[in-house]
């Protein structure tokens, strides 16, 4: 288990949305830090600076911070019917807040989402 919110949070998003987000950012060569795929939950942890929860408020994502834990498997589960990391860097770096926000409102990504949450 790994304490949120001490140097880092998350954004939580519907899987699909999540992976089309990551193409996007992967595309546009946007920092990206580690990227937890929860199979079983279809879910997507973006692990961002702390300090941003205002600008989640626009995007039906679910932001977690401080008293959150995030249940992970150790760095060696890339894949699997459980999941994985989709993204794990062997340094601090953490997904850009406003690249993985401006990604999440890219049309393609946007009509996912809002099929998503209707």
């Amino acid at each position: 288990m790994l304490r949120v919110g001490a140097g880092w949070d998350l954004v939580c998003t519907p899987a699909e949305t999540g992976l089309l987000a990551l193409a996007h950012l992967r595309a546009t060569g946007a920092a990206i830090g580690p990227v937890l795929y929860d199979g079983p939950n279809e879910r997507l942890y973006y692990a961002i600076a702390t300090g941003t929860a205002e600008i989640w408020s626009d995007l039906p994502v679910r932001h977690l911070s401080t008293d959150s834990w995030l249940v992970a498997p150790g760095p060696e589960q890339k894949d699997g019917w459980l999941g994985g990391w989709c993204e794990l860097p062997d340094d601090n770096t953490l997904t850009d807040v406003e690249a993985l926000h401006a990604a999440l409102q890219h049309p393609y990504v946007k009509s996912d989402l809002d099929e998503a949450t209707s």
